[in-house]
C-alpha cells in the first residue's frame, strides 16, 4: 500500500486526472457546449463590425463619394440596397454571412470570399512560421527562466519578454529591416519571394503556400529564397507570441515545484534540471495549448501590421489597401471571416485541451 501511495505521489497531476473516475460531466457534452458557443460569438462580433461601419454612412458614399456624379452615386447606393433601413440591411447581411456570402468589394468588384481564397494562404503561411518560432523560442527559454528563477538569467529573460511584447510590431519590423536588410544585407527587404521565384511558383498554379510549392518544385534555390524572405516577418511576429509563451511556461513550471510528486522526486536526489526537464515540463505545456486560440487572434492582428511593413501579400496587406480605399464592404467581410476563423480555432483548441487534460472538461 505504501508503494502505491508513493507511486501516485510521483506522478504528474495530468496522469492522476486520467485515473480519476468521470464525475460531473462528459466529453460529448463539453464539446457540444463549446461548439454551440461559436455561433453567438460570431454573431456578436459580426454585429459590432456591421453597426460600427454603418456609423460612417453607407459604404458606397465612403468609397466613391467625390469620384462619381451625384446621380450615378445614388444609383449605386440604390442597387446595393444601402438606402433601406439599417435593420433591414443588418438581417439581410446576417443571412448572407451564414450562407457564406460576405459581399462584393467596391473598389475591385470581387467577392470577398475570393479575396480570402487568393490572399489567405500567404497569411496562414506567415502565422504558421510565427507559431513555429514562438514554440522554438518561447518554451525552451521559459524552462531556462524557471530553472534559473530569481537569478540574473531569469531577470534578463523576463525583461526581454516584456520588451518584445510591449514593442509595436510595425516598429520591430522597421527596425529589423533597417538592421538585417539595409545595414547587414542578410535578408531581403520585402515580399514573399524574389520575382523569379514567384513567377516559377505561380506559373503552374500550386497551393499558394510558397514553401510547399518550392519544396514540390525540387529546386533548393527556390526553398532558400522563400525561407530568406519569410525569416524577418516571421521572427518579428513570432517573438511577440514567444514572449507570452516564455512567461507562461516559467510561471507554470515554477508552480509545479510545489506539487507533492515534485517534492517526492526531489527527496530522492533528482537534480533541479531533471525536475524541470522530466517532471515539471509536460504539465506546464497544458496552459500553452489552452491559450493558443487567443494567440491566433493576436497573430492575425499582428499579421496586418507585419504584412504591411514587409509588403507580404496576404490578407493583412490587402486589408490595409482596402482601408486606404475606404472599401468598408471588403473590410466588413474580411473582419467577419477572421472572427469565424478565431472562433473555430478556439473550439479546436478546447477539444485538444480536453483530450490532453481531462480535468478541463469537469
Amino acid at each position: 500500500m505504501t508503494s502505491d501511495v508513493a507511486a501516485s505521489v510521483d506522478q504528474p497531476p495530468a496522469m492522476l486526472a486520467r485515473r480519476r473516475p468521470a464525475s460531473g460531466g462528459t466529453l460529448g457534452r463539453y464539446l457540444l457546449v463549446r461548439f454551440l458557443l461559436i455561433f453567438p460569438t460570431v454573431l456578436i462580433l459580426v454585429t459590432l463590425v456591421f453597426f460600427l461601419i454603418r456609423l460612417t454612412g453607407d459604404p458606397i458614399t465612403a468609397a466613391l463619394g467625390g469620384r462619381l456624379p451625384a446621380d450615378q452615386l445614388q444609383e449605386r447606393i440604390h442597387e446595393a440596397g444601402y438606402d433601406r433601413p439599417v435593420l433591414v440591411q443588418y438581417f439581410e447581411y446576417i443571412g448572407q454571412v451564414f450562407t457564406g456570402n460576405f459581399g462584393t468589394t467596391i473598389t475591385d468588384n470581387q467577392p470577398v470570399t475570393q479575396v480570402l481564397l487568393t490572399y489567405g494562404a500567404a497569411t496562414f503561411e506567415l502565422v504558421c512560421y510565427a507559431l513555429v518560432i514562438a514554440f522554438l523560442v518561447g518554451i525552451p527559454l521559459g524552462m531556462v527562466a524557471a530553472a534559473k528563477r530569481e537569478k540574473a538569467t531569469d531577470a534578463g529573460l523576463r525583461v526581454g519578454a516584456i520588451l518584445f511584447y510591449a514593442t509595436p510590431v510595425f516598429f520591430s519590423g522597421l527596425l529589423a529591416k533597417l538592421v538585417f536588410s539595409v545595414w547587414l544585407g542578410w535578408f531581403p527587404v520585402s515580399g514573399r519571394a524574389s520575382v523569379r521565384t514567384e513567377i516559377a511558383l505561380t506559373r503552374e498554379g500550386g497551393t499558394g503556400f510558397y514553401l510547399i510549392d518550392a519544396i514540390a518544385s525540387g529546386n533548393p534555390a527556390y526553398v532558400q529564397d522563400v525561407l530568406l524572405h519569410a525569416f524577418l516577418p516571421a521572427m518579428v511576429l513570432g517573438l511577440l507570441t514567444a514572449s507570452i509563451f516564455l512567461r507562461l511556461v516559467r510561471t507554470n513550471v515554477i508552480g509545479t515545484h510545489n506539487m507533492p510528486y515534485i517534492d517526492a522526486a526531489r527527496s530522492r536526489g533528482v537534480s533541479e534540471y531533471r525536475l524541470v526537464r522530466r517532471h515539471a515540463y509536460k504539465p506546464a505545456l497544458i496552459p500553452i495549448v489552452t491559450v493558443i486560440g487567443l494567440q491566433i487572434a493576436l497573430l492575425l492582428g499582428g499579421a496586418i501590421l507585419t504584412e504591411t511593413t514587409f509588403e507580404w501579400q496576404g490578407i493583412g496587406f490587402q486589408l490595409g489597401e482596402y482601408l486606404k480605399a475606404r472599401d468598408f464592404v471588403a473590410i466588413q467581410g474580411i473582419v467577419a471571416m477572421i472572427a469565424i476563423l478565431v472562433a473555430v480555432t478556439n473550439f479546436v483548441v478546447d477539444v485538444i485541451a480536453a483530450f490532453l487534460d481531462p480535468r478541463v472538461r469537469y
